[in-house]
């Protein structure tokens, strides 16, 4: 079904990341900072963004160009009135092969059995720290540990086919003591986590290189725990290195995107809620596909998709990292806004 279409260096496309709402409950320093997103910050209104079946739409458009996974993000997805319409949707189009969500999990005692009904296959929850103190800290005071666990427990009896998995960001001086107790709390669960070096994503989170914890580092304190093995990857583009604790099925992984870019396998790319197509996690500006969807319909979107891949030069990460690890000055799209 459909087409293999590549880039201007050689990667396919198969993976697409929809930002379905750009609004949050917690201000997570790296992320949504409370300065820069105060109350009454003003979010998208409703019919600034993408209705269910523009999505559906260009989705559609662009499984028939390769895309095999689709991930829905946000700011917080379980905030969209419309989720489980879209879950529903996306899972019956032919072709999607893994249909997954990123939540803060907050709202998952709630909605964890109805996404599983609806076709999602798997989901990943956000969690940086066990210790109360320092998840409030770094939900920016929005957030309880204890909201997030339960969503945790929800997603785990809900069963999702493809499981429950744990992202954690890692930055220095905030949580890397907490990297030990959270691999040990979703091995015992039976999740799998992974530890992702602090990235400079967007341009108001006031990223520091100093303040990254490095893969070598996150590696050094999961052997807290006991010895690791490497694991093969499952899949070219795989982004996190995983491990296993030896003697065990107990798996971590580490996402090294600063210290050991993989821009050279990176088969993403990124919708906005208001419709803009992005190639890179570190774009400066999107396409506007709300307009073509709206005007054009699906061959015009397909069309769009198709040059757009086929243009693709974007390594963003590989360059900052001949950089000597310092962030461009540049101005970036921000997180929230198209998603982790």
């Amino acid at each position: 079904m459909g087409v293999v279409i590549r880039d201007q260096y050689g990667r396919a496309w198969r993976d697409l990341r929809l930002s379905i709402i750009d609004r949050c409950p917690f201000r997570c320093p790296y992320c949504m900072p409370e300065t820069d997103y105060p109350d009454g910050f003003r979010f998208l209104a409703s019919n600034e963004r993408l209705s269910v079946a523009e999505m559906v739409t260009i989705a559609r458009s662009a499984v028939r160009l390769g895309v095999r996974k689709i991930r829905l993000t946000g700011g917080e997805p379980l905030l969209h009135p419309q989720l489980l319409e879209l879950v529903e949707a996306l899972a019956a189009l032919e072709g999607v092969e893994d249909l997954a969500l990123t939540t803060n999990g907050v709202l998952l005692p709630q909605l964890a059995k109805p996404l599983q009904r609806a076709g999602l296959r798997r989901v990943t929850v956000s969690l940086d720290a066990l210790d109360s103190v320092i998840f409030s800290h770094m939900s920016g005071g929005r957030g309880h540990v204890e909201h997030v666990l339960s969503g945790i427990e929800a997603a785990c009896q809900a069963q999702f086919p493809d499981g429950v998995k744990i992202n954690s960001v890692v930055q220095r001086g905030v949580n890397e003591r907490e990297v030990p107790k959270l691999a040990a709390y979703g091995a015992a669960r039976q999740m799998n986590t992974r530890f992702i070096e602090y990235m400079d994503v967007g341009t108001r989170n006031g990223w520091q290189r100093h303040e990254v914890v490095t893969a070598d580092e996150i590696y050094a304190l999961l052997e807290q725990n006991g010895p690791l093995e490497r694991i093969d990857l499952r899949y070219e583009g795989e982004v996190a290195t995983r491990y296993r604790y030896r003697g065990t099925d107990r798996e971590v992984g580490i996402i090294a995107s600063v210290t050991m870019p993989f821009c050279g396998t990176c088969t993403r790319a990124r919708l906005s809620s208001d419709g803009r197509f992005y190639t890179c996690l570190f774009a400066q500006e999107g396409k506007d596909l709300r307009s073509v969807v709206r005007h054009g319909g699906p061959d015009a979107v397909e069309e769009v998709l198709h040059t757009l891949w086929q243009r693709r030069s974007d390594r963003y990460s590989e360059k900052r990292a001949g950089l000597d690890g310092q962030k461009s000055a540049s101005q970036r799209v921000e997180m929230n806004y198209i998603g982790g």
